[in-house]
């Protein structure tokens, strides 16, 4: 028998993944087949949270992939290599297997060692499993899908395979999302939004992306700078979409995905150069003209328009005399990759570890209910659901099913305002200042305003998001 592997801390310990770890070698301390449930369960709990990327056909999901991973290996241009799920996971040596629709898996070979050849009908497929060795993927896992809503929906077909009914069928056949990244251009269509709750994920775990920022409005020869005002109607869909996204984040993602995988070259950097003289209509101008006044082959003029596009062919030529690293670092600045990888590594990665911890007292109830021993584990997973460091991960689970059941329930924005709160004190609706006695009286307040509630609730769903409210302001209150 053995007890469930906790990998070493690297950091500040995790109270959520040290508590459930804690459980965990509680319920292997049983025995038997439990040692194999604590096990997996604990795989489940200590790998990185996955993050599916999802929108419409060519919205930019496989560039801003690459771009994040810091390799070409998500597949942009063939339609016939994007129609089906690939989950991008930290692992070495680089490799890939199919996973079938049943949950039966093959290795398959890597074409010049980053293009994956499935070999099978696509709907014979559940999603690619992809590991290479990369740090970007080693806190979190990524899962590039198929477009949305496509002429023929044997894309989103795929996608929802995976993400939904994988998910509800078998596990096996499932890639388990956490969180969503999802990817539109000026405004989401209505089945996009639909398809976002089909997931049943909160705004809280969920980040919008508007793509192609470099090319927003009229582009790089239109009056506006694209990418301000890109970033200008970023914020007006963030308000608009604050029940479906937690924020909305502006990115170029060719820029970002040129910058980020060594793309452009020295002599990229050179021919680049030699462009600088000419005016943007100009150099627009000669290459419509197929003229001759060019300073460099068209060929390059046309590999650079690939890599980094007008707007990086305009504006990046003043940077081009540093050389492929200069360009590269004003790319990758301009790209909106940094800002993206920030809301990733912190508050959309913090809600995926939550719905990850939801999704594991998911699996323990599932053994209270169906094990021999369920006295024993139901003494274990009381004590985990009570203790004070999983407040989070039951409050997110409330707000997951109110915003499922009921969407406009009063208690919607408090359950938010509480998860949302990077403190004691801001979870309890003051400034992070505050004093103790200021964040108890505050926890105390809201308790009996929750407490009133709940003789008037719409739904079950409400009635199990006071119950968290109430746990959680208690736990406040007494000084946790």
């Amino acid at each position: 028998m053995s007890a469930p592997h906790t990998p070493p801390q690297t950091g500040a310990p995790d109270p959520v993944h040290q508590r459930i770890d804690a459980a965990l070698h509680q319920l292997a301390a049983l025995g038997g087949d439990l040692v194999s449930h604590a096990n997996r369960i604990g795989a489940i709990l200590w790998s990185p949270p996955r993050i599916v990327v999802v929108g419409r056909l060519k919205a930019g999901k496989s560039t801003l992939v690459n771009a994040l991973i810091g390799a070409p290996v998500a597949e942009t241009a063939a339609l016939e290599a994007t129609n089906v799920v690939t989950v991008y996971e930290n692992g070495a040596p680089s490799r890939a297997d199919v996973v079938f629709t049943d949950g039966a898996r093959r290795p398959v070979p890597l074409a010049l060692g980053t293009t994956v050849e499935v070999g099978v009908p696509p709907e014979q497929v559940a999603y690619v499993h992809r590991c290479l060795p990369s740090h970007a993927l080693s806190t979190i896992t990524l899962v590039d899908t198929p477009g949305l809503a496509t002429l023929t929906v044997a894309n989103a077909t795929a996608t929802e395979r995976a993400l939904i009914d994988g998910f509800e069928q078998t596990r096996s056949a499932s890639v388990d999302a956490d969180a969503a990244v999802f990817l539109f251009d000026s405004m989401p269509r209505t089945d996009e939004v639909e398809f976002l709750q089909r997931l049943g994920f909160t705004p809280l775990n969920t980040l919008g992306v508007l793509s192609r920022a470099d090319g927003f409005g009229r582009g790089v020869l239109g009056n506006r700078d694209p990418l301000g005002h890109a970033a200008e109607h970023a914020n007006v869909l963030a308000r608009r979409l604050a029940g479906q996204v937690g924020t909305v984040v502006p990115v170029a993602g060719l820029l970002a995905q040129t910058s980020h995988t060594g793309a452009f070259t020295d002599s990229d950097a050179r021919a680049l150069a030699d462009l600088a003289p000419l005016a943007p209509l100009e150099l627009f101008d000669l290459l419509d003209a197929d003229s001759a006044a060019l300073p460099v082959p068209r060929e390059q003029v046309w590999r650079l328009l690939e890599l980094i596009g007008e707007y990086g062919l305009v504006h990046a030529r003043a940077h081009a005399t540093g050389g492929a690293h200069q360009v590269n670092q004003w790319l990758s600045g301009v790209s909106g990759i940094h800002p993206l990888r920030a809301v990733l590594e912190q508050s959309l990665r913090r809600f995926a570890v939550l719905h990850r911890a939801g999704r594991i007292l998911a699996e323990l109830d599932s053994l209270v209910y169906s094990h021999p021993a369920r006295d024993a584990i139901r003494q274990i997973v009381s004590a985990l659901r009570t203790d004070p460091a999983l407040v989070p991960v039951e409050l997110l689970r409330a707000l997951r099913s109110l915003l499922q059941a009921d969407p406009t329930a009063p208690v919607v924005d408090e359950l938010v305002q509480v998860l949302r709160g990077g403190t004691i004190a801001e979870a309890s609706g003051l400034e992070p200042t505050a004093s103790p006695e200021q964040i108890r009286a505050a926890a105390q307040q809201r308790l009996v305003a929750v407490q009133a509630q709940t003789v008037s609730t719409r739904s079950a769903a409400e009635d199990t998001a006071l119950t968290a409210l109430t746990h959680a302001y208690t736990v406040i209150a007494r000084g946790y």
